[in-house]
């Protein structure tokens, strides 16, 4: 059965606002996210995320090309937050996250880089990723994920094993498992919300699902 998503109208672009720059806060509280697996635009590559009542909040357009090596993390009008960046390695791939400003302009320096572990040495179909935020030199890694195998399901973890997101299948009130481009997304309160946004980019690139 197919399982569809109507998202709701564009907002066109506007200066920053309040509820803009609440993107780059810490979560309060538990919040839950319906990611939807499709660009807005032509339902071409890319997703759409939706906040627990049903509005846009984020979105990434491919349009139609699949794990394009830079990808960009906009909100609901089309502002570009974040620009993440693929460098290409011969084993091990990373990316690394800008922070942009007035939807053009990034930052020089990296905000997060992201290095994945594809288990050749663990004998393991299972992917994990390290996240290293600040990205100063010597600086551990802040955040691993746990369970990035052969669907986008996973959980993100900080250095002390706890769980700050999830995501996985997303479920009916009655319990039925909607189809494979659309997932729940649960961010876990004291997160950046923004943060995550990116890394959960990452995993789809890492996956090939945008």
């Amino acid at each position: 059965m197919e399982h569809k998503v109507h998202p709701e109208p564009l907002l066109p672009s506007a200066s920053p606002s309040s509820s803009s720059r609440a993107s780059f806060s810490m979560t309060a509280r538990r919040e839950v996210y319906t990611l939807w697996m499709k660009s807005l635009v032509f339902s071409g590559n890319g997703c759409a995320v939706y906040d627990s009542t049903g509005r846009l909040a984020y979105r990434v357009d491919n349009y139609d090309r699949k794990c394009s090596d830079e990808v960009y993390l906009m909100d609901h009008g089309g502002r570009t937050l974040c620009k993440i960046l693929r460098r290409k390695l011969r084993v091990f791939g990373r990316w690394e996250g800008y922070r942009c400003h007035d939807s053009e302009r990034a930052e020089k320096r990296p905000w997060f880089r992201v290095k994945k572990d594809d288990g050749i040495l663990r004998r393991s179909k299972s992917r994990e990723i390290e996240v290293m935020v600040g990205c100063s030199k010597g600086k551990e890694s802040c955040y691993r994920t746990e369970g990035l195998g052969t669907k986008l399901a996973f959980k993100i973890k900080d250095l002390a094993g706890r769980t700050v997101a999830e995501v996985g299948r997303k479920r009916t009130e009655g319990g039925v498992v909607l189809g494979e481009d659309v997932l729940m997304l649960v961010v876990e309160p004291n997160a950046d919300r923004l943060l995550i946004m990116g890394l959960m980019v990452v995993c789809g690139l890492i996956k090939q699902n945008m």
